[in-house]
């Protein structure tokens, strides 16, 4: 049962969104009303978050049993001895998942209260503390130690610093505070720590901070399936052409058993840094990461280049990831996008540019993996069905392990086409509270089913390029 209002979008997002899931082949399948129903759905899940929090084992340093028993005790120490079970996914050996609990509407509000930022908001929902940057408004007296009830200011209107805040705002929970007002708002840039330690979390998920860093990698169930369907063998060159933060980057090089070579992209430096950082906690070798921008990645003369750096000749690598920059409108929780309908709508052009020079750098009998964290037609079907049209060369592929939906109607795919894309639609099942009670009565298969369906907006294409370009 739905506990926020849905997703707060801009009247001109939300219509574009609507006419791409209503749009005249999804309306002559499902019926409107049917249709209609569905949307609303999607919007509802998006305030929510998912069912499960996903964790990926670095199988290159520690078997998956070994981990999973690490974290149960991790869990029985956050939760207070409360036994919360960890499953291990059947199609994805590395993931295990964690149960959610919630959301507990039995939490008593405190009239002591602290505001944050929609972001920071959203990660309390997943199960993080608050951290100072995110706090914007603290009540007048509030003191270290004091019982601090937690809200989300989730359309940014509230003032820093603010001493009460009467603006929407969307409760999270109960935490402990670690700092006074005062300490939190006296101007000092470098308080970056912990603000308030959630106690009482509206839905309970473990916090992931400094929790076994170098044997887990926290990340979306679909994110984990991507590098499945790319299928990376030991020995390949393979690139991974938008890589930051770098959890598929490090997800390919663990499932080459850290054999080959393993190429990560991106334009923005400190995001490079950090797959690098990740790269050596996780212990993996066969990591190369560049600050470049993937647009022109494609070296166009024929001079080679001896150290290995970006940019590339043509047809030098035997798979490409491709996980395009988008719109992130499948990102969970989300109770607010303040983006425009241009904003929006920006990224087709990019993921094409992108696109284009992924296909020229793959070798022939290579794979090409394109994947968004995105719900619009646009950027998925529109995308594949215009790479398709652009270059005779690919061929769509079926994908393993199968585990989201088909594809959306919509784009001018066959029937056989959408069924070998996979988009992860959360409105298939509907909003649901969890506690230990009916965790414990499900059966494993349902469950199972449950993650699979109950989590981020998503979506994956695989091609093989059957022929030089």
């Amino acid at each position: 049962m739905s506990i926020f209002p849905k997703i707060s979008l801009r009247l001109e997002v939300e219509r574009y969104l609507k006419e791409g899931f209503m749009n005249k082949e999804v309306v002559s399948a499902l019926g409107k009303q049917e249709a209609e129903r569905r949307f609303e759905t999607l919007l509802n899940h998006l305030s929510h978050p998912p069912s499960f929090t996903t964790v990926r084992v670095n199988t290159h340093l520690a078997s998956v049993q070994h981990v999973k028993n690490l974290l149960l005790d991790e869990l029985r120490k956050q939760f207070n001895g409360l036994s919360v079970p960890i499953l291990q996914h059947p199609d994805l050996q590395d993931v295990l998942l964690i149960p959610i609990i919630g959301p507990r509407r039995n939490i008593k509000k405190q009239q002591c209260e602290a505001v944050v930022g929609a972001q920071c908001g959203n990660a309390v929902l997943r199960g993080a503390h608050v951290y100072v940057p995110g706090i914007v408004s603290a009540s007048k007296f509030m003191k270290a130690g004091d019982v601090i009830s937690v809200y989300s200011d989730i359309k940014g209107k509230c003032k820093k610093g603010a001493k009460e805040f009467d603006g929407t705002k969307v409760f999270l929970g109960n935490g402990i505070s670690e700092l006074s007002r005062k300490e939190i708002f006296n101007g000092l840039p470098e308080l970056k720590g912990i603000g308030i330690r959630m106690t009482e979390p509206i839905y309970l998920s473990p916090s992931f901070d400094n929790v076994l860093p170098n044997y887990l990698f926290l990340q979306n169930l679909p994110s984990a399936v991507v590098t499945h369907v790319l299928d990376p063998q030991p020995g390949e060159k393979i690139l991974d052409l938008c890589a930051a933060p770098g959890g598929k980057t490090t997800h390919i090089a663990a499932l080459m058993h850290d054999q080959g070579e393993v190429i990560a992209l991106d334009k923005i430096s400190n995001k490079v840094e950090k797959i690098k950082q990740n790269a050596l906690l996780l212990g993996l070798n066969s990591i190369k990461a560049f600050c470049f921008d993937g647009t022109k990645a494609l070296k166009l003369d024929m001079v080679k280049d001896a150290e290995g750096k970006p940019p590339f000749l043509r047809e030098s690598f035997d798979r490409i990831l491709l996980d395009a920059p988008c719109s992130g409108m499948g990102q969970r929780p989300n109770m607010a996008c303040s983006w425009t309908l241009k904003e929006v709508t920006s990224y087709q052009p990019l993921q094409r540019k992108l696109f284009t020079v992924a296909v020229e750098l793959l070798k022939p009998g290579g794979v090409l993996v394109y994947s968004t964290c995105t719900i619009t037609l646009a950027e998925n079907e529109e995308q594949v069905a215009w790479a398709l049209a652009t270059f005779p060369c690919l061929q769509l592929q079926p994908q393993e392990p199968q585990i989201g939906g088909e594809g959306m109607m919509g784009a001018g795919l066959s029937f056989e086409q959408l069924k070998q894309l996979q988009r992860f639609d959360p409105s298939v099942v509907p909003v649901r509270d969890t506690d230990i009670a009916s965790l414990g009565d499900a059966r494993i298969e349902d469950t199972i089913w449950l993650a699979n369906k109950d989590c981020i907006g998503f979506f994956i294409a695989k091609f093989i390029k059957c022929k030089s370009t």
